[in-house]
Order: C-alpha cells, then structure tokens, then sequence
C-alpha cells in the first residue's frame, strides 16, 4: 500500500536491506542463502539487483573483489552466518590488504540468541575487526538503512576497504518505517583527501634538487583512479617510474621512462633505479617487505617523500623525509602545478644509466630443451594474442610472477592479483568478477595447477550464468614457488610439493564436467592454436591446459630477507653494478 503525506512505507529488514542495495545503485550482488541470511533472499528475487548463486562462499568474495577492482565499484557478497560468514573471511582478508572496495552482508542468528552459541552462530564481527575497515552488528530493523549507507561509503571512500554489515535474523523479519538517511554522519571518520600545500611545494623542492628521482607507484594510484596524473607529472617531469605488483598498468610498460616491476621478483632495471637513487617520491604504496628486501638497505642513498591517503602506512616502515597525507589524484595534480615553479635539474645522466640496465639485463627466459613448454612463452603469447584491452586476474605463485613481467601492461585495472595475501584460489572467482563487472571485454584468468583446484567450482557459475572467462591453467605438475625455494633453499628436499596434476585430474575434462571448453597444449605448435580457439569460444567458458616444464623458475629474484642489492637474474649470476653507478 502506497504511504499517504509522505508517510515512510513499512518495510520488513529484508525488503529494506534490498531497497538500500537499490537506491545505492548495486547492479549486482554474490552469494549463497542459508537460514539466517533467507529472509533477505525473498524480496531480492523480485529485485533489479542480480543475484549470482556461487558455489563457495569464498568465491562470493573474491568475486566482488574482481568486480570492484575491474570497475572501480563497491563489490558486494552475501552469505549467511556461521560457517557461511567464515568462509569469506579469506576474501575479506585479502581485500583489506589490497585495499579492495567490498561490502561483505552476513545473516546472524537471532538477536536474543547472540552469544548463547545457538545453531550455526559465528561471531563474524569479532572474528573480521581486524581485516576490515568497519563492521556492523545491526540488531534493530530501523537501523539497517543507515548501516548499509554507511558501509558503503566507508568502503568506497579514503583508503578503500572491506566493509562488513551482520544483520540478525529477527531484524531482517521484523517491521519498521523505510527511512533512508539524508546524509551521512560518521564523526569519526573524515579522510584527509587534499594534501597540505606547504607539502606539496616542499615535494617539487626536493625533486628539483634530486640528481636520481623515481616515483615508486603503488596500487593506491589505481584505486584512487590517479593514472593521468601521473602521466602528466611524468611528462612534465621526465621521472623515471617503478610500478609495483598492485600498480602494473597503471604506467604503460612500453613508455621509455618505466623501469618496470621492483621487488623481491622485479626487474633489474625497477631494483635498481631504487638502490641507486636519491630521491624516492612514494605514491599509493605502503614499503611492503617484498619490494624493499631488507629495510635497513633499501634505497640507502634516497631521501623519501610518502604522499598516502592512510596516515597509518606514511612513515610506517621507512621514516619519510617529507610525509604527505593526501589522495593520490589531488597529490599528482598538485605536484604537477607546484613543478613549475621549480626549475628542475638535468635528468639525463640518470636516464642514460636506468636505460644501461633495461637493455643490459631485460626480462627473459631461457627455452626449454626438452621440448615442453616454458610458461613465460605461454603466458606472453596470451597477452599478445589478447590484447592490451583484455583483463588478466592470476592466482599466486610462479605464474603471478610472470603474468607481471610478461603480459601487457599497458592501462589501469586490466591486472587482477592477490598482493598483500598472497591468496591461492583469487584467480578463477576474481575473473568471473571482473567479466561481470566488464561484460565486453576478454577476460582471462591465467592459474597454476594448484591454484586452480582450491576454487574452480565457480567455473560451474560461470556457465550457468553465461559469464563465458577463459582460464588458462599453467601446469607444472608442481606447487612451483615452493618447490623454487625448496630448489634453491632447502637442498631439493621436494616435501609435499608434487600434485600429480599431470593428468589427475584430468583438467579438460574436468573443465567440460563444470560445463566449459576443456582444452589442452602440450608442444610450443599447439599454444597459439588453443590460445585462438579460446579467443573464438564467447558463448561460454573456456579451460585451457598448458602442461610447462616443472622446473622453469621466476627470475629475477631478491631472497627474502636480504638486500636488494643481491638481486639474482638467473642462479648465482648477478647484475654487474659497477658498471651501472654514475
């Protein structure tokens, strides 16, 4: 019945959790039902918002994952309590440390039954406070609107995170008046998102009295949507740039002034221009152990400015010379400005010696001699044969480090990857995300062996709900990371690390089990033959097999613990610095 004079209109818990997933505009949610979420699953099947079935709940959440890293929109996954709300723990985790928009929606049990250890009851919101932004325990029906607007915008704004909100069951059944909030009061919470402009001016002073600057760029450029600004600083500046795990393509590789991927796996040219630099201009990025190696030797010779929009990372691990608390897009803009008023210093010296290095020691691999495949041939013949427009979501492991280094990067939100929590089982349920959220576009997710059998039971989601990905499984027949260190660490002591996989399971078949395409190439002939057969399928999913060498390992690479300077580009060969230094 239609309120009269402006009367709010009742609403049930449930049917108010969905009008606020509405009016905020939610296209499309992830989950799975059980008891106490079920109330809300009624008014969403007459919803415009869509609902996926998934198989696992820890799909549900690295499938909003994807969605919101390809989109740049607040990724949504829903479950219900107990081990329902547990099972997205893992993608919560992983999106706190990645600084993934997500709003997890779990069902509690009754609010009289909280704490009395009642049928499926799970303390989530104590269990997620410290891998989330915020949560919510919401109680009282009237109070939901509220606590998902909220969510929302605390997910979506400052450093971005996950959200969860825990609605009780006799809320989402019982009755109030739909009110939605006129605005958002959080005192709390109120992110600097414009940088002091002392700080900013006192940036393009340093620069312009650096000899050996580089901008080292973080994911925080791409979820504050920054990469034109730093385009337009790099041309104004002639900066060279290293874009970490998070930041690929946020800088096109092929530009002359991008040193490439730095870290415990970067490039020599990325490690290098930090090692030797004398002023680092840290945008968006937190000094994560796998880039600086061992902290007390990163970048010995630089001063460093940290421009962050989280307070908490600024000075965290490295002290920063001149801290900047501010959004990345405002910084870069400004620092644009703010350049020229400065007269900057002569770059090419600096540019002569990093361009030594990329064509001294550029990105390889040696061939295989036996006649199996080398992955890195695999998976470069897939971004090239892809495009630059086609996004990649990976699992973790060897094959993350060379979908890195070898597919193109060459534009913002096309790499999706577990980097803060290094999260096996992200590939296949971040693509179907990411193909959600980009219906036009290739989707690829490129997995290994192991990866690939912690969660591809959402292939069988993606072909009953038309969301045709193409997965590319690297099979090495190993846990191949850990077997590299336990090659070069531990003595070739191969504990638990064979999986067999070579044939069991069988994973075309399996793939044409879960209703896909199950393809395989085992000869370098075969690759590009499969690799266009699966660019052709678009009427559903696609698994394609490359059975690769088990013993190709990912090079360069810095040994946890040690300093980047003992980079290694192949075993026990070493970038000649000398050469190097100006």
């Amino acid at each position: 019945m239609a309120p009269e004079h402006g009367t709010p209109p009742t609403m049930t818990g449930a049917q108010a959790l969905v009008a606020s997933l509405e009016r905020l505009g939610v296209e499309v949610v992830f989950g799975i039902p059980g008891g106490a979420i079920l109330p809300a699953y009624d008014p969403l099947y007459d919803s415009s918002v869509r609902h996926i079935l998934v198989r696992h709940e820890q799909g549900a959440g690295h499938a909003a994952e994807g969605y919101a890293s390809a989109t740049g929109r607040v990724g949504v996954c829903i479950a219900t309590s107990g081990p329902g709300a547990t099972n997205l723990v893992t993608p919560i985790a992983d999106a706190y440390m990645d600084s993934g928009p997500i709003v997890a929606i779990t069902g509690q049990v009754n609010s009289t039954s909280i704490g009395t250890d009642a049928f499926q009851e799970a303390d989530i919101r104590g269990v997620t406070m410290p891998i989330t932004k915020h949560n919510f325990l919401v109680t009282k029906v009237e109070d939901i609107p509220r606590a998902v607007k909220e969510a929302f915008h605390i997910a979506e704004t400052g450093r971005p995170g996950p959200v969860l909100v825990d609605i009780a069951k006799d809320a989402l059944t019982s009755e109030a008046p739909f009110v939605w909030p006129s605005g958002i009061e959080l005192p709390g919470y109120r992110p600097t998102t414009r940088p002091h402009s002392r700080q900013v001016r006192e940036a393009a002073r340093m620069i312009a009295d650096a000899k050996r600057p580089v901008l080292y760029i973080g994911g925080g450029v791409v979820r504050a949507r920054a990469w034109k600004q730093l385009a337009e600083l790099v041309e104004a500046t002639r900066i060279p740039v290293v874009t970490t795990l998070m930041a690929r393509g946020a800088f096109p590789d092929e530009h002359e002034l991008h040193m490439g991927m730095p870290g415990m796996h970067g490039s020599v040219s990325a490690v290098g221009a930090i090692q030797q630099s004398d002023l680092l201009i840290a945008v968006g990025t937190r000094f994560d152990d796998r880039v600086t190696g061992k902290l007390d030797t990163f970048a010995p010779h630089a001063k460093v400015i940290h421009a962050d929009i989280d307070p908490a990372e600024v000075s965290k691990n490295r002290l920063a010379d001149l801290p900047v608390v501010g959004d990345a897009r405002a910084f870069l803009k400004e620092l644009t400005e703010a350049m020229q008023d400065v007269q900057m210093g002569d770059l090419s010296p600096w540019h002569a010696t990093l361009a030594s290095l990329k064509r001294r020691y550029p990105l390889g691999w040696e061939e295989e001699t036996d006649g199996r495949l080398s992955p890195q041939y695999v998976i470069q013949r897939i971004g090239e044969l892809s495009g630059p427009d086609a996004i990649f979501a990976t699992g973790v492991g060897q094959h993350q480090m060379w979908s890195a280094h070898f597919l193109p990067h060459q534009e913002p939100r096309k790499f999706l990857t577990s980097g803060g929590a290094g999260t096996m089982g992200y590939c296949v349920p971040a693509a179907m995300g990411a193909k959600v959220g980009e219906p036009d576009a290739v989707v690829w997710g490129i997995d290994g062996d192991g990866c690939f059998q912690m969660t591809n039971q959402e292939l069988v989601t993606c072909a009953l709900n038309d969301i045709p990905i193409k997965i590319a499984v690297i099979n090495n027949n190993v846990l191949g990371m850990v077997r590299q260190w336990q090659t070069l660490f531990y003595d070739r002591r191969y504990s638990n690390t064979d999986l067999s996989s070579e044939r069991i399971p069988d994973f075309p078949k399996l793939a044409e089990a879960m209703g896909c395409v199950g393809l395989r190439a085992e000869t370098p002939e075969e690759v590009d033959e499969v690799i266009k057969k699966a660019l052709e399928i678009n009427d559903g999913p696609v698994v394609v097999e490359f059975v690769v060498h088990k013993d190709a390992m990912v090079w360069p690479m810095v040994a946890a613990g040690t300093s980047n300077d003992d980079i290694k580009i192949a075993r026990d060969m070493a970038p000649d610095w000398e050469e190097e230094v100006l």
